[in-house]
């Protein structure tokens, strides 16, 4: 159990409890958490549809017959008062009900009140920016860890620039850029949560401004996301296309807390593209898909060409891969290192929030409290877990 937990803490009724554990990516967090949790932690499933809580306790009391006595327990997330009980019962709670700016707020204020950990998947700028307005300053009252963006979205980037970084000398500028790749398919939440946020422009922008007069600025060092141009990559031979998506910006903010990331520290973030032809025609199709989320009646067409619950299949999963590919420099060393895996929308990242809420539960970690990010909240702890889980983190080559 975490030294950081008081008796408090300690005495609830359980270790972790698993949210909108019944939907895609729910589910396969359960999955993994009936495979993989130490068989002392207390941890249920939490939903608003309690038939549908049995019937998942049931799948996963097939493949491990001690959840035939996992609790579950009903909230939804538009009551207040089931969000604050759920929240005090436990040490860690974890939610994978998006998208996050509709369903999210709940949770976090729960549980920066209740000084419980929790962690999502969230990809969405605009619910991590009013969360940490409304909620960061709770929560550090609190003790309580509010860790955004626990899946692809934003783990491997993360945990791998700070895994990058920590190649290359210490207190001394660096850069590193970071160039994924990847073979996967989407899920309905998946498409709605990424529609919601592109066609929240406004908003997103207010929130962003709004986090920065609340945000403490740092003196004497710097950490920076630009969002770069398009090129021809000479270090990994593939056009690098800019990513303005969550994960730089929750790079920086680790780069803002750790000191070891050198006090000039810059960071940006590609898609790493073979041929030009796929490139431009994924530009196009992205600025299409960008414009036509602006409009509400064409994001709801898009949202409902694929629902919510449904998503690729064991088979097309089993076929899916990742690899981020990252170039660090600084004091006269460069440095090559790659972290890569499995299918990344769903199968890892279950795999990720379920190791980052047994993470939270079990592991020594720094003594941080508040809004933090995955390196800034567990760095080294949650990186091994995610190693011995069959998550690739290398070094390719030094120079």
């Amino acid at each position: 159990m975490n030294r950081q937990d008081g008796p408090e803490r300690a005495n609830r009724a359980y270790d972790v409890v698993l949210f909108g554990a019944t939907g895609f990516v729910g589910a396969l967090t359960a999955e993994y958490l009936a495979a993989h949790a130490p068989a002392d932690c207390r941890w249920a499933l939490a939903g608003r549809d309690r038939a549908k809580l049995e019937r998942l306790r049931e799948r996963l009391a097939a493949l491990r017959p001690d959840c035939a006595e996992l609790p579950v327990v009903v909230a939804d997330a538009g009551d207040p008062a089931a969000l604050r009980e759920l929240a005090a019962s436990t040490r860690v709670l974890a939610t994978t009900a998006g998208p996050y700016v509709w369903y999210g707020e709940g949770l976090v204020a729960a549980c920066a009140e209740a000084g419980t950990d929790y962690c999502d998947l969230t990809g969405e700028p605009e619910f991590v920016d009013r969360m940490f307005v409304e909620h960061d300053a709770r929560a550090r009252e609190t003790g309580a860890r509010i860790v955004h963006a626990c899946g692809f979205d934003s783990v491997p980037h993360d945990l791998g620039a700070y895994f990058t970084v920590r190649q290359l000398p210490e207190g001394v500028p660096l850069t590193v850029d970071g160039y994924v790749r990847s073979n996967a398919l989407f899920s309905g939440g998946t498409l709605a949560s990424a529609l919601t946020a592109m066609g929240r422009g406004p908003e997103t922008l207010r929130a962003a401004r709004e986090r920065r007069l609340h945000e403490p600025r740092l003196l004497g060092r710097r950490a920076r996301a630009p969002l770069g141009a398009p090129r021809l990559s000479r270090e990994t031979g593939t056009w690098a296309l800019p990513l303005p998506t969550l994960d730089p910006r929750i790079v920086a903010r680790s780069a803002a807390v750790l000191d070891r990331y050198g006090p000039d520290f810059r960071y940006r973030h590609y898609a790493s593209v073979k041929w030009l032809p796929v490139a431009l025609g994924g530009t196009a199709a992205l600025g299409a898909t960008v414009a036509l989320a602006q409009v509400p009646a064409a994001r709801r067409w898009l949202m409902g060409r694929w629902e919510p619950g449904r998503g690729p299949d064991a088979e097309r999963r089993a076929r899916s891969w990742f690899t981020v590919r990252f170039v660090g420099e600084g004091g006269g060393r460069r440095v090559f290192t790659e972290v890569s895996g499995g299918d990344p929308g769903y199968g890892e990242t279950a795999k990720m929030l379920a190791e980052s809420a047994l993470c939270l539960a079990y592991d020594e970690l720094p003594a941080r409290a508040g809004q933090l990010t995955t390196a800034a909240a567990m760095g080294d702890a949650l990186t091994s877990r995610l190693t011995a889980a069959g998550i690739r983190f290398r070094v390719v080559a030094r120079r």
